[in-house]
Parts: structure tokens; C-alpha cells; sequence
């Protein structure tokens, strides 16, 4: 006699079905607040894990405005995946939009996160947080709050989605605009580096063309480099706040250009007032040999490298021509690598805002290359 089968009972539709599991992911909420503990100070009110974040500004602010900027690590994170590391991406993060806020003479206070995956991976979830925490304690700000998404079909396995908010205070009459750059002001050029994290669509594009013709060795040796190639990728953007607060603090700083997206061309125009451009001398400092890399593995002309990335110099301060040199002392004390790269000079009216004149500036501005 046959026994027929029972059927299965349905299954009830679930989220973790769905490919969000509530119960794996809320209990990395107790390792982020750990992670952010570190990095907080005084002015934080309220810990990690409420719906918003609360914070005051310094005491010692006697008329206190608040600057805030956002951005992200772009296809960096790409790069990251493939290699599989990111300790870095998080430092990236945090620079990116701390260097925008220190440019107008901001002290950062706070950032916030918004990390977002396929599901969430907590290797690799908690690499990033140490990351943007060790960014935010070389920034000198508290790492309040963010945001931690798992959304399955949004993006890819293994890969994340990272950006940063951040909000910096300083004195209402010591805010930095470029309005007081004049004639004579002497550029001074802090270095990368690296690519820091602006054009990697075109270095994943020379990484991946290196890759297919065999001349690419991402974890062994690279001509002209120091380090792997992995490593030259993925190393950090730099973080300019302290030394930069620490200059503003006794010298007088007319502009600061963060050297990004768009490179020089696309950087140092916006902190210009009419009347005058900038005279760079690129030949002034040293290049890293990453940017040789990529120059040579792309044929790209030194116009397009100098249009795209920052080629070795990462923020520009533009001060008055007798305060220069003291400047450049104290950033090298400060542990900077500071040279004098440029000028401001009187614009004619159909002068481009920036002009590129290799070799003219006089030896008595040139520093030498480090041993």
C-alpha cells in the first residue's frame, strides 16, 4: 500500500529571505560604537546608535560659524574590492571631506558615514569603520554617527558604497575665502600622496589594460616605485587639517586650494578673486613615481595628467611673498612636505586663470628633492 507524502507547508516570507538578516546585522551595532568611542570629543553629546547625533560647539569659540562638506571615495572602492583591502577607504573618506573644510579655515568637529553593501560582510565592514575612525582621530574630529545598509541587488557582492558628512567650526572674522589673495602672493605646495582618491576610472582603466598585456604586477615590483603597486593604489589620502589650523593660527593664509577632482585647472581658479591667476611651476617639486606609471602605461600628455590628478601636491596655500619661506619652515617642522611652487600675478583679461611655465621659478625658491 503506498503512503502518499504530506506536502511541505509553505514557507513564511522573511526578510533575511529577502536578503536582509535583522539579526546579523543589528549586532554589529555594538562593535561600531566601539570603534567610535575612540574618536570623540568633549563637544559630543550623545553616543553612537540614537536616530541623530548631538554636539556643541567649542567653548573657547567667542562667534563661531559652522562649515559642512560631503563627498565620497568614487571607484577607489572598485579598486579596493579588487584587491581585496580597505583599511584605506575609510581614511579616504574622512580626508576628502576634512580637506574641504579645513580650506576655509575649519576645524573639523564631527563626521558621519554612510556605509552601504549587498550584505553586510563585518570583515570587511569593520576594516572600513577602523579606517574612518583612524581618519577622523588624524583629522581631529569625532566619528558621531552614520549609517550601516545592506541593500542586495543594489550592489555588487563584495563591494561597498562609502561617503562621509562632516560639519567644522571656526571664528566668523577668520573665515577663508581667497578674497584677500593679491598680486605677489607666493604658492605653497604640500605633498601627496598619491592619487589620493580622484581619478581612478582612468588608473582602473591603465590598471586593468597593464593586467590583460602582462606588463602589470600588482604585489610585485613596479619601476619607479617603492612599494607595491597595490599599496601605491591604495595608499591614503592625505589628511592636511592639523598642520594647516596650526599655520593659519600665526601666519596669514589668503586661499587654500584642495588639489582634487579636476586637478590643478579645476582646483585652484576657485579660490581666486578677479583680477589675478596663479603661475605654477611644475617642475617645482617632486613627483611620486606613481603618476610616471601611469603617464607611461597611458601615453598621457603631461597637459591631461596635470588637468586630471594632482601630480604630487595635494592642497595649496597661497600667502604674502614675505611670510613664505616661515611658512614653508613650520610645515616641515609640522612634518609636511612644503614647497614653494607658484605665484599670483596680474591677470590680463583674456588670461586663463592658471598658466603652467616649467623651470621659472628662481633656485632660491626651490627646495631639493628629499634623499
Amino acid at each position: 500500500m503506498s503512503r502518499s507524502r504530506k506536502p511541505p507547508e509553505p514557507t513564511a516570507p522573511s526578510y533575511a529571505r529577502a536578503g536582509v538578516d535583522l539579526d546579523h546585522d543589528e549586532s554589529f551595532v555594538e562593535e561600531i560604537v566601539e570603534i567610535a568611542r575612540g574618536t570623540y570629543r568633549p563637544e559630543v553629546l550623545s553616543a553612537v546608535g540614537g536616530f541623530a547625533g548631538i554636539f556643541k560647539a567649542p567653548d573657547r569659540y567667542e562667534s563661531p560659524v559652522f562649515v559642512a562638506a560631503a563627498d565620497g571615495v568614487g571607484t577607489k572602492l572598485k579598486l579596493a574590492a579588487q584587491i581585496g583591502r580597505f583599511d584605506t577607504v575609510g581614511i579616504d573618506c574622512v580626508a576628502m571631506v576634512v580637506n574641504d573644510l579645513v580650506v576655509q579655515g575649519a576645524e573639523p568637529i564631527v563626521f558621519l558615514d554612510y556605509l552601504a553593501m549587498s550584505k553586510l560582510e563585518k570583515d570587511v565592514a569593520s576594516e572600513t569603520l577602523r579606517g574612518l575612525a583612524e581618519g577622523c582621530k588624524r583629522a581631529g574630529c569625532a566619528l558621531l554617527g552614520g549609517e550601516t545598509a545592506t541593500m542586495p541587488g543594489v550592489y555588487h557582492e563584495g563591494e561597498v558604497e562609502l561617503v562621509g558628512f562632516a560639519v567644522g567650526v571656526l571664528e566668523r572674522d577668520r573665515i577663508i575665502d581667497g578674497s584677500t589673495v593679491g598680486e605677489g602672493d607666493l604658492l605653497i605646495g604640500l605633498a601627496s600622496s598619491g592619487f589620493h582618491s580622484n581619478g581612478y576610472s582612468l588608473v582602473r582603466q591603465a590598471l586593468a589594460e597593464g593586467l590583460r598585456a602582462g606588463k602589470v604586477d600588482l604585489f610585485g615590483e613596479t619601476e619607479g616605485l617603492k612599494t607595491s603597486l597595490a599599496s601605491a593604489l591604495l595608499a591614503p589620502t592625505r589628511i592636511y587639517v592639523k598642520p594647516i589650523l596650526n599655520v593659519a593660527r600665526d601666519f596669514t593664509v589668503n586661499a587654500i586650494a584642495h588639489v582634487t577632482g579636476g586637478g590643478f585647472s579645476g582646483n585652484v581658479p576657485r579660490v581666486l578673486p578677479k583680477g589675478v591667476r596663479a603661475l605654477i611651476d611644475p617642475q617645482a617639486w617632486p613627483r611620486p613615481g606613481v603618476f610616471g606609471w601611469i603617464q607611461k602605461q597611458l601615453e598621457l600628455p603631461e597637459s591631461e595628467l596635470l588637468r586630471v590628478f594632482n601630480c604630487g601636491i595635494g592642497m595649496i596655500l597661497a600667502v604674502p611673498r614675505d611670510q613664505a619661506e616661515d611658512v614653508v619652515q613650520r610645515l616641515q617642522g609640522l612634518g609636511e612636505r612644503a614647497y614653494v611652487i607658484g605665484e599670483v600675478e596680474r591677470k590680463a583679461q583674456d588670461d586663463p586663470a592658471l598658466a603652467f611655465d616649467p623651470g621659472y621659478l628662481s633656485r632660491e625658491f626651490r627646495d631639493p628633492e628629499p634623499s
